[in-house]
């Protein structure tokens, strides 16, 4: 691949950065209050921090391919906002009224899907690159065409990811049970949300525990990657769609 393509996909993400960021604040701005009350809102804001991980990934590690896979998942995820969820502005219920907690539980959790996500982007790369240069894959030389970055590259960049956005997820739960407790009366409930994210942590938990402790890496642990970001897909989606529950006000 010619070496100025790669500049101008780093160049596009960055200004994609840099919109976003405008466009969040302008939504701010127009609704008075933090831009995380709907699921048009919320998707947009995952784009943002997918985006933004994505950039900071790749200055850090100095790979574009992670970057590639995520920003294609970014578009993808705010053309389903644009496509099916209403962007139009509308009170928000009783229980999300609360802009302070609402600001940094919602944000807590965003930033720590976002983060997250990039591991997924790193698992799916390697495991593309395993495949690859086994016996009977393509090989090296088919992997070097793509422009793939190391196994070690790759295993790297989705453990660290895990290591930010893994705190982040245990601060937004955390979070969103103090604020259950003011709203609902109580700090856990077991509702479909609640069991879903709790499940995700428990996944993320596990990939952790395994690598450090079990000295997994790699394959495997790169499959607990891909799972992982399944669990943030169908928390995120599921319980607006699938199970019906308390936090089931997207306003789709």
């Amino acid at each position: 691949m010619p070496a100025f393509v790669g500049t101008i996909a780093t160049a596009a993400s960055r200004a994609a950065l840099v919109l976003l960021t405008a466009s969040i604040a302008t939504r701010a701005v127009a609704v008075d209050r933090p831009p995380i009350g709907n699921l048009w809102e919320y998707t947009t804001a995952l784009g943002w921090g997918i985006t933004l991980f994505a950039n900071v990934f790749e200055l850090k590690f100095r790979e574009r391919a992670v970057t590639g896979v995520m920003m294609t998942v970014a578009v993808g995820l705010m053309a389903v906002a644009l496509i099916f969820f209403p962007s139009n502005v509308r009170p928000l219920v009783p229980a999300l009224q609360a802009n302070r907690i609402l600001a940094v539980h919602v944000t807590s959790m965003v930033l720590a899907y976002s983060s997250l996500s990039i591991s997924f982007g790193a698992a799916a790369l390697y495991l593309l690159k395993r495949t690859a240069v086994e016996p009977n894959g393509p090989g090296v030389m088919a992997a070097n065409r793509l422009g793939l970055p190391s196994l070690e590259t790759l295993d790297e960049i989705g453990y660290w990811s895990v290591l930010v956005g893994f705190p982040l997820l245990t601060l937004g739960i955390a979070l969103g049970a103090y604020w259950a407790n003011s709203a609902w009366g109580r700090y856990w409930g077991w509702d479909p949300k609640e069991t879903s994210a709790l499940l995700t942590w428990f996944i993320y938990a596990g990939y952790l525990h395994a690598r450090a402790l079990r000295g997994w890496d790699g394959r495997r642990s790169a499959w607990l990657l891909v799972l992982g970001f399944g669990a943030i897909l169908f928390t995120y989606f599921a319980v607006n769609f699938v199970f019906a529950g308390l936090h089931s006000y997207a306003g789709v």
